[in-house]
């Protein structure tokens, strides 16, 4: 492989696969097609060479576009999506667009010119699992985590959306012969997140002065990855999973949003118990689970983060030394979190 389209390279996760693909793989020239929405910021890859790094500012449901960057690829490593619960719920639209017309796009345009074709989508898109007390449910039961054979059932206008464009690249790989994989992956943490999502914002919050908050009890869990280990995975996908197959990853991470923010908040030097319950956001999801063992035995993939606190450190680390990056979008973020509590 020499030529990787990559959507979305401008977002957080997105960013970060493409500094692990030029740290890990510098033969490889990368093309990062990115529309720069709010989420994503040309600061992300900053500092990656210029002869690695192609940035083209375009919307993947740009026909033309999509087409003639395809065509010039070895592999498209599809990223780009509208990935915010919060968003979707106040307008939907945009999440139809992006993750629906978008995905069709890209994949008529690798079906078109027979181009190696890799899709990033979430563990939303299989609802939630019934919460548990003995986290983080190592060995648990059939049903009690995600697999591939898990049946979608989306929650939210975001996860609805992203469960169709799965649905599309699996026709496209029976009906037209596609060579695609998928990778369902859980909650992802690390630098360079949007600081909307959960763990930036209370690290930024607690950075800023301002005391966290958490939607209900706390008690809906999450199964956490560090960024850098998705990003091993997709690449071990991308070369070596099986076309047509789905890999679920993950990093046993299960943790409830109350436990997180208390470890942020006991790294951060502030007790523990120094945050706020707001009302509960409209169907949020109870708890997530991966069960990665396809991705383990087929691949021999390992994360290298598995010690969730250190990884919460190095992020935390990373927040703090960044300001820059993150201040100037703090106080937009707070008023549109405080204008829909209202």
């Amino acid at each position: 492989m020499k030529s990787l389209l990559v959507t979305g390279g401008a977002g957080f996760i997105g960013s970060n696969f493409v500094r692990y693909v030029v740290t890990h793989h510098p033969d490889v020239h990368v093309t990062v097609l990115d529309k720069l929405t709010y989420a994503g910021n040309k600061d992300n890859l900053e500092g990656l060479p210029a002869d690695s790094v192609s940035l083209v500012v375009g919307d993947i449901t740009d026909g033309e576009l999509v087409d003639r960057l395809v065509k010039k690829s070895d592999a498209v490593v599809h990223y780009a999506a509208e990935s915010h619960n919060d968003n979707s719920l106040i307008d939907p639209f945009p999440f139809v667009q992006t993750n629906l017309v978008g995905t069709y796009v890209l994949i008529d345009a690798c079906r078109t010119h027979d181009v190696r074709y890799h899709h990033i989508s979430t563990d939303e898109v299989y609802g939630d699992l019934p919460l548990r007390e003995d986290l983080p449910g190592k060995g648990a039961g059939p049903g009690e985590k995600f697999t591939a054979e898990t049946p979608y059932n989306p929650s939210s206008p975001y996860s609805s959306t992203k469960a169709g464009s799965d649905l599309l690249v699996k026709a496209w790989v029976r009906s037209f012969g596609l060579r695609a994989t998928l990778s369902n992956c859980s909650n992802n943490y690390g630098p360079y997140q949007h600081i909307e999502k959960f763990i930036p914002r209370q690290i930024t919050n607690i950075l800023s002065g301002k005391r966290p908050k958490l939607y209900g009890d706390g008690k809906n869990v999450r199964d956490w990855i560090h960024t850098d280990d998705h990003s091993s995975a997709v690449w071990d996908i991308l070369i070596s999973g099986r076309i047509g197959e789905t890999f679920l990853i993950g990093a046993d991470g299960e943790m409830s949003n109350k436990d997180v923010l208390e470890h942020i908040l006991e790294l951060m030097g502030q007790p523990k118990d120094a945050y706020d319950h707001v009302k509960d956001r409209p169907g949020h999801d109870l708890r997530y689970a991966i069960d990665a063992t396809k991705l383990y035995d087929e691949l021999n993939w390992q994360p290298r983060y598995t010690n969730f606190r250190e990884g919460l450190a190095d992020t935390i680390k990373w927040y703090t030394e960044n300001w820059s990056w993150w201040e100037a979008k703090k106080e937009a973020v707070e008023a549109k979190y405080a204008k829909s509590r209202q």
